[in-house]
């Protein structure tokens, strides 16, 4: 997840309200923010100019004026808000490790120091999408559309539509299908049930396996994660024999590789259409 490059800054200071007692809210105490921004620096050391950095004095302001804005009871939840604003604000910051310390926490025995730590960053899923109900492109562009506008997704990449015959079941009308790429802040749960969400808008209804549905949204991969949980498996298993999956993936991921198949889309074939 992280780029080679990084600012860092170093213990921040900020006098803040956050903490589980009624005592820490009212009174507050000192935090101390340290961050390693992971960015690309080349256009800022080839121009030497601050348009083409990252400002960390801006980077800076917008933390402290975070650590005052909400009050949290855990530095846990400060430090995950403070981290996805930062990555909100940022569009140059690929990921960010963030460390939130609380050196007066009232513990009641002697200790140097008590943190919390927590990296977060841009994640890049590949999404099939696929209509055979009513205005199937309006179906396929709105998808794209509500994800590329939710703050924590843009659409990177969008294949060409391809109508395709339906698959299991043979009784119902062609698909068109497509693919997406997109760069998330979202974790695989979190974009499974953003997914879920824009299918139930748009009237999706599960009672035919493989059966017709106005939309179906499916995570193909998450960067390059292996999981076979049953709510989520990543890669999207059978995906290697499925053409109408295959064919716009090849087209804007060509190169990348199947984390399981260890192959290049390019090179996959699918087994059965």
């Amino acid at each position: 997840m992280n780029n080679a490059s990084y600012i860092e800054i170093n213990n921040l200071e900020v006098y803040a309200y956050h903490g589980v007692f009624s005592s820490e809210q009212k009174k507050g105490q000192r935090f101390f923010l340290s961050a390693k921004l992971y960015t690309d620096i080349t256009n800022a050391y080839k121009s030497d100019d601050l348009e083409d950095a990252v400002d960390y004095g801006a980077v800076c302001q917008l933390m402290t004026k975070l650590m005052n804005k909400k009050t949290f009871k855990l530095i846990e939840s400060a430090a995950d808000y403070i981290a996805t604003e930062i990555l909100l604000a940022f569009p140059d910051i690929y990921s960010i490790s963030l460390k939130l310390s609380k050196p007066d926490a009232p513990v009641g025995l002697p200790f140097d120091d008590i943190s919390v730590n927590i990296s977060k960053g841009r994640h890049t899923a590949y999404i099939a999408m696929g209509s055979n109900i009513g205005d199937k492109k309006m179906y396929l562009d709105t998808a794209v559309k509500e994800i590329n506008e939710s703050p924590f997704c843009h659409v990177y990449k969008v294949s060409d539509y391809i109508t395709t015959k339906p698959y299991g079941y043979k009784e119902q009308p062609d698909f068109l299908n497509g693919v997406m790429e997109v760069k998330t802040l979202l974790s695989p749960y979190e974009l499974l049930s953003f997914l879920n969400s824009i299918e139930q808008n748009a009237g999706r209804e599960r009672n035919i396996h493989w059966g017709p549905r106005t939309l179906d949204l499916d995570i193909l991969f998450y960067d390059d994660i292996v999981t076979d949980d049953p709510l989520l498996v990543i890669p999207h298993p059978e995906m290697d024999k499925r053409d109408f999956v295959l064919t716009p993936l090849k087209q804007i991921a060509p190169f990348k590789v199947h984390p399981v198949l260890n192959k290049r889309i390019m090179d996959i074939s699918p087994l059965m259409l």
